[in-house]
């Protein structure tokens, strides 16, 4: 581990397994990791901003890590990272599909600070299958979200879809 300042960007909506894992993969790398719930002003969420972080505290509590802190944000990431002093952006590719965007983000990111750099973590490949979506859509129907969300997490999203 070293003492530079990462961040984690993600929509959280909610946060899985698979969120969680690339998190803890990412905070044993580096001195301090900002888990991001980043805001599209373009999407409407079924989770409030609260709920999101709520989640999110939820994985970094079971995994017990002190160098671990989560925030939501509105804006630019690269202008984020500025502000935090991080210099690395930490992403997940669940497979190939997945690189010309990552591909993309990460030369914005190098557009607007040219010392910022992305760092891609692959999926682990029991995870690489799980998605926000996917939890979503399953919660609809009724049917159980356990095996991809924490218990807490699942209490959630239940309870936030009995509201929509």
């Amino acid at each position: 581990m070293n003492n530079q300042i990462a961040l984690y960007p993600t929509s959280a909506a909610p946060p899985t397994w698979g969120h969680a894992d690339l998190m803890a993969r990412g905070a044993a790398h580096f001195g301090r990791l900002i888990w991001v719930a980043a805001l599209n002003p373009n999407k409407v969420s079924l989770f409030s901003v609260q709920s999101r972080l709520d989640m999110m505290q939820d994985y970094v509590d079971y995994y017990k890590l002190n160098n671990v802190s989560i925030c939501s944000y509105e804006g630019s990431i690269a202008r984020l990272a500025h502000t935090e002093g991080a210099r690395v952006i930490i992403r997940g590719l669940r497979g190939p599909q997945d690189l010309p965007q990552e591909m993309e983000l990460a030369q914005g990111y190098r557009g607007i600070k040219d010392d910022l750099e992305t760092f891609c973590l692959f999926a682990d490949p029991n995870l690489v299958r799980v998605s926000s979506s996917m939890v979503r859509e399953l919660a609809r129907l009724g049917e159980s979200i356990e095996a991809y969300v924490l218990p807490e997490v699942a209490k959630i999203v239940y309870k936030e879809l009995t509201r929509h």
